[in-house]
């Protein structure tokens, strides 16, 4: 006999991994950034669908929520585009990035980039370090994601290698560039059945609220850190 442990079921405010926004402001609390942009694909925008118990808004808008609560005379801008390569970011994205002149950017990750019969990974590094050279003259601060687990596309048999090779590159740019990296890959978020939208590629609003913590986690260190050597 098999005896089979329902998951629990979270809202936003039982959730273990989300930040109330009280809670999210605090952590942010004198973070210098004032100009964020967000350029990219689906991931960067957000996309997702609405998940019963939590706010239907994606990381980025999130993310922008707690740093207007912070900084009121924030300027956001997002222009990230669904289904959008990192050579058509490069493409139809970044004039509009660099004229922004953000000091706080978000980079997309290649997700789209793999999604070909035979990915070609020195290409895609190419073209993820020609994104990253441009973002690097704006003079901001960096920040992407590594790709979930959770994220497959069952018509590529090798697709969580794909993944993981993508996901190398993503980790090894951003040391490289100063980025801040939030690494999704295996956190505890992929295991939850109601992680991803109906499309079973994006996460829903459930897994939006989640990055956004961890998102919000990360830049409160990186604010505390410039904080420190201002001192």
């Amino acid at each position: 006999m098999f005896f089979f442990m329902e998951q629990p079921v979270f809202t936003e405010a039982t959730d273990p991994f989300c930040l109330n926004q009280a809670d999210a402001v605090a952590l942010l609390t004198g973070a210098p950034w004032g100009r964020y942009a967000v350029v990219g694909d689906s991931l960067s925008a957000g996309t997702g669908d609405p998940t019963p118990g939590y706010q239907d808004q994606g990381w980025s808008d999130r993310v922008a929520g707690v740093l207007r609560s912070v900084r009121p005379d924030l300027e956001y801008l997002n222009v990230s585009e669904t289904g959008a390569t990192t050579a058509q970011t490069l493409e139809n994205q970044a004039a509009r990035m660099v004229e922004f002149s953000p000091d706080l950017l978000h980079l997309p990750c290649g997700a789209n980039d793999i999604v070909r019969r035979r990915p070609d990974f020195a290409e895609i590094e190419r073209t993820l370090r020609q994104m990253y050279d441009l973002a690097k003259e704006t003079g901001a601060l960096l920040t992407t994601f590594t790709l979930g687990r959770a994220y497959v596309v069952p018509v590529f048999p090798d697709w969580p290698q794909r993944i993981a090779a993508v996901n190398e590159i993503v980790r090894g740019l951003a040391s490289e560039y100063g980025a801040i990296v939030v690494d999704m890959w295996d956190h505890p978020v992929n295991d939850r059945s109601d992680l991803l939208s109906e499309d079973r590629i994006h996460f829903s609003t459930s897994g939006q609220a989640v990055m956004a913590a961890e998102m919000v986690k990360k830049l409160a260190l990186k604010s505390r850190e410039v904080s420190g050597r201002g001192k």
